[in-house]
C-alpha cells in the first residue's frame, strides 16, 4: 500500500527542550489522507508505530530521503483536529537552500 501526497507549505522553526527543529505542518485534505493511511495500517497490522508516526519517503527538489510524519493533535475551540508534521533536517535544508518562512514544495510517499 502506498499513497502519494504533494503539497506546498511554509517551513517553520520550532525550538524545543532538546534543540531547534525545522518542519512542515500538514493539515486539511492531506492530513486526512495520512490519517486514513495510518488507520488502514493499524487495521492491517494490529499495532501502531512509535508516537503514531507513519513511515514515508519525502522529496524536496532533488533531495529524496526516508523519514516519518508525526501526528500533532491540536485543540481548536473544543473541536479536536489532526495535523501531521514532517521534520526537515539541516542536511536537506542546505542541499535545497531552504529558509524559514518560505514555501516548500514536498512530495510524500506513504509506506
Amino acid at each position: 500500500m502506498s499513497d502519494t501526497i504533494a503539497l506546498a507549505r511554509p517551513l517553520r522553526r520550532w525550538v524545543g527542550e532538546r534543540g531547534t527543529y525545522h518542519l512542515i505542518q500538514i493539515d486539511g485534505d492531506e492530513a486526512e489522507a495520512i490519517t486514513m493511511h495510518a488507520a488502514l495500517r493499524r487495521m492491517e497490522f494490529g499495532r501502531q508505530r512509535g508516537f503514531g508516526s507513519v513511515k514515508c519517503h519525502a522529496k524536496i527538489g532533488d533531495t529524496y530521503w526516508k523519514t516519518s510524519v508525526f501526528p500533532m493533535n491540536v485543540d481548536n475551540m473544543a473541536k479536536r483536529s489532526k495535523e501531521w508534521t514532517l521534520l526537515i533536517s539541516q542536511k536537506v535544508m542546505k542541499a535545497e537552500d531552504l529558509a524559514e518562512g518560505k514555501p516548500v514544495s514536498v512530495t510524500i510517499d506513504l509506506i
